[in-house]
């Protein structure tokens, strides 16, 4: 399974499925576009020194979660979707191989519509496809298996939810969410908390994590790996 999301930390409304998939024994990998190297929560460092601070945040952050972490290249917030980005980030999955991508959908509440956010779901969406075409990647490897598609909700999509149970991760997720808390700001404690809690009750259980499904059988699911409707 792959996350290729914009930033470090983009990934908080994943960490449980993470865990739950890495408890599954299923390769988990974070792929960061950018550095997030523009954000003033580290005070006044340069872009630079803000840079490799976060490259630093998510390699513990991996290690946390017993999953892989690359980067590439892209410069924070300025992140945008054309052919070029398109084929680089789908040379990376040809790499990766990955039998589901996470990343980052259509959105409209503050935060989740980052320009970057937008930008690199679009990226990521358009690459899964590029992945799967031999002259587009070579040398590497086109991977044609299934890479079924899921994005971070907004709480205002209308697409069809897949869930996934995270209560035995809770530990795990908020141990990730104090780590970034305290060197970043972010996430509020009780926000997720609740976000958790909405979430589970809406499909009777205590936690869970809800994504936009793009071509797999929505409801609640112990994976995403699988369960992809026909083309």
């Amino acid at each position: 399974m792959l996350l290729a999301l914009a930033h470090p930390d983009d990934e908080i409304g994943a960490v449980g499925t993470i865990a739950a998939h890495r408890a599954l024994g299923v390769r988990v990998v974070m792929l960061f576009l950018s550095r997030g190297e523009m954000t003033e929560s580290l005070g006044p460092l340069s872009a630079e020194e803000v840079g490799a601070a976060r490259v630093q945040h998510a390699q513990e952050i991996a290690r946390m979660l017993d999953c892989e972490v690359r980067f590439l290249d892209f410069r924070d917030t300025h992140i945008e979707y054309d052919s070029a980005a398109a084929h680089r980030v789908g040379r990376a999955i040809a790499e990766i191989k990955p039998d589901a991508v996470i990343t980052w959908g259509d959105a409209w509440i503050r935060g989740r519509r980052h320009p970057d956010h937008q930008a690199t779901g679009q990226i990521v969406r358009a690459a899964v496809t590029i992945a799967r075409m031999k002259r587009a990647v070579e040398p590497v490897e086109p991977h044609r298996a299934v890479a079924a598609i899921y994005t971070l909700r907004d709480r205002h999509s209308t697409l069809p939810k897949a869930v996934i149970d995270v209560t035995k991760y809770q530990d795990k997720i908020f141990e990730v969410a104090r780590f970034y808390r305290e060197r970043v700001g972010w996430p509020p404690e009780e926000w997720l908390r609740d976000l958790l809690r909405r979430v589970g009750q809406e499909w009777g259980v205590a936690a869970a994590e809800e994504f936009d499904a793009y071509e797999s059988v929505p409801g609640l699911r112990t994976s995403l790996l699988g369960g992809h409707l026909p083309p």
